[in-house]
């Protein structure tokens, strides 16, 4: 395994916590939920994004 794939992996697995973490608030509907589920929401598209652009980049990578 590369360093490419660990990274892969390791957005992959702060985009499932942040989507969890954003969900349970929401559900609960606490002072977190009031003052962080925005936040929260931002980060998991941002870190999508980041997938995103590492998985072109590693098909990038295998092509050539």
């Amino acid at each position: 395994m590369n360093l490419l794939s660990i990274a892969i992996l390791i957005a992959l697995l702060l985009t499932i916590g942040t989507l969890v973490t954003g969900v349970g608030a929401m559900a609960r509907g606490c002072k977190f939920d009031e003052r962080h589920s925005t936040q929260l929401m931002y980060a998991r598209v941002a870190m999508q994004a980041v997938i995103f652009l590492l998985l072109l980049l590693a098909l990038y990578l295998a092509s050539s």
